[in-house]
Formats: structure tokens, C-alpha cells, sequence
């Protein structure tokens, strides 16, 4: 984008609340057949990127990753919890290097 020209959501974020709330109360009071009537068809380029961020996902660590169920004592499992907040991970991600610690490479 270039610097001189602000996007549309930067446009809309300068408004005043005023006219924001012009704006919301304008879309609410269309209905959906008059949205409809006012949409597009997107062009090749739109739906391009929309069919790549469609099957985006959630990003592959690896191979993928697997589901398990498994079973932890209580007093251990909020330990851990309490040890991945402090880190900033889930639980998950604390389990999975957990096993890279005790595993490493040997596997």
C-alpha cells in the first residue's frame, strides 16, 4: 500500500464515533437480500487468496500432529498447568517438550 493513501479500515478508525455509529446503524437496517444485491462475485485474484487462507489450518509442526488421550494424576497435571502459564504455552506444547527432553533424539 502505498504511504499517501490510508486503507479503508484506516479511514473508518479516523471517523468519530458519531459517524461510526451512522455507519453500523446503516448496515443493520439492510437486509440480507439488499447485501446481496450490493456484493460481487470475486475476481480471480480474491479467490485465489481465499481458497489458500480457506485451507490454511492450523500450521504443521513436523509430520502433523496427533490427538491422544492421556491420563494424569490431578496434583500433577495442575503443577503443570500452572508451569505452562508461567511459560506462556499450553499444556500441549509443555507435554510435547517434555517428551523431546526425556526422548531427544534416540527415538
Amino acid at each position: 500500500m502505498s504511504k499517501g493513501r490510508k486503507s479503508s479500515i484506516e479511514e473508518f478508525i479516523a471517523l468519530s464515533d458519531e459517524q461510526r455509529q451512522q455507519i453500523f446503524k446503516q448496515i443493520e437496517a439492510e437486509t440480507p437480500q439488499q447485501r446481496m444485491a450490493q456484493s460481487r462475485q470475486l475476481n480471480a485474484k480474491e479467490r485465489s487468496q481465499w481458497r489458500r487462507f480457506k485451507k490454511k489450518g492450523r500450521p504443521k509442526v513436523g509430520r502433523g500432529a496427533k490427538t491422544i488421550s492421556l491420563t494424569v494424576e490431578k496434583e500433577l497435571l495442575k503443577r503443570a498447568d500452572a508451569y505452562a502459564r508461567r511459560l506462556g504455552i499450553s499444556r500441549a506444547k509443555l507435554v510435547a517438550r517434555g517428551l523431546q527432553a526425556v526422548i531427544g533424539s534416540a527415538a
